[in-house]
């Protein structure tokens, strides 16, 4: 279940990353076992979406917070060095 306070935290984050400038990797389901994996910056941030900008064709297109939540879409933070997920992983218990 996601809660306002996951929501709060990720915009939080976003935040972040359009003030540092970082770029991204989005990684994607078309659907059919078929998936898609763009480096992008993020452009700006609402109150229910985000804009990404994919560097190779200069495209912009918007997400939900809660695409990124529910693992919809997949967001990868470059920090200067590697990548990193922008939400930590789901730990599956056993």
């Amino acid at each position: 279940m996601i809660c306002k306070s996951d929501i709060m935290n990720l915009k939080t984050g976003i935040d972040e990353i359009i003030e540092q400038k970082q770029k991204i990797i989005v990684r994607g389901s078309l659907g059919r076992n078929k998936s898609f994996e763009k480096e992008a910056t993020i452009e700006k941030a609402y109150p229910n979406i985000f804009v990404v900008k994919y560097e190779e064709n200069e495209r912009n297109v918007t997400y939900s917070y809660t695409d990124v939540l529910t693992r919809a879409v997949e967001v990868q933070v470059f920090d200067g060095e590697n990548y990193s997920p922008l939400i930590p992983p789901i730990a599956v218990a056993r």
